[in-house]
């Protein structure tokens, strides 16, 4: 009998020590991963600047840019310092700078898609690649960094997926 109650605290123990790891650690976002993984994106989708109305967006997808490049994105425009949030349920890939985007966020969500928070002022306190983010998590906070430090504050919003850059607009405005 004690053989048996001393196999069983060990059974639970290694339950316990599973369930922890699965619940709070980057182990456990495998499930939210794949449970985005075989989710579509569907529209709509949060608008990513807190308090704007999806009507007062304007799709600039495809303008022209510097060097020939176009738009791969749509510019929403705010006052620096207004709160950027996640568009959708997802995990946060990456946090960092690039010459183009300055402060960025990337977050991978349904269907494997990837969203693009670029021009950053700063970012959400505590958010780093691993974290679950759900629609209206902050991210951080509209500005002008990268290569937009000469223009007003705005996000730059972009969303990839399997084929490239796909316009966001329309996952943003009910039509």
């Amino acid at each position: 009998m004690r053989r048996f109650v001393t196999r069983l605290l060990w059974l639970a123990v290694w339950v316990a020590v599973i369930w922890t790891l699965l619940l709070y650690t980057p182990l456990g976002r495998i499930t939210v991963a794949i449970r985005l993984w075989t989710q579509e994106l569907q529209p709509p989708l949060t608008v990513p600047v807190q308090g704007v109305r999806a009507a007062a967006l304007n799709d600039t997808w495809g303008a022209s840019r510097s060097n020939g490049r176009t738009h791969e994105g749509i510019d929403i425009f705010a006052r620096c310092g207004h709160p950027v949030v996640s568009a959708t349920e997802g995990l946060v890939v990456g946090v960092g700078e690039n010459n183009l985007g300055g402060r960025t966020v990337w977050v991978m969500g349904p269907g494997g898609s990837r969203h693009y928070y670029a021009h950053l002022s700063r970012y959400a306190e505590g958010i780093g690649a691993g974290d679950h983010v759900l629609p209206g998590t902050v991210l951080g906070y509209v500005g002008n960094t990268g290569n937009a430090r000469t223009t007003p504050c705005h996000l730059h919003y972009g969303i990839y997926m399997g084929g490239g850059a796909t316009n966001p607009f329309p996952f943003l405005v009910r039509r």
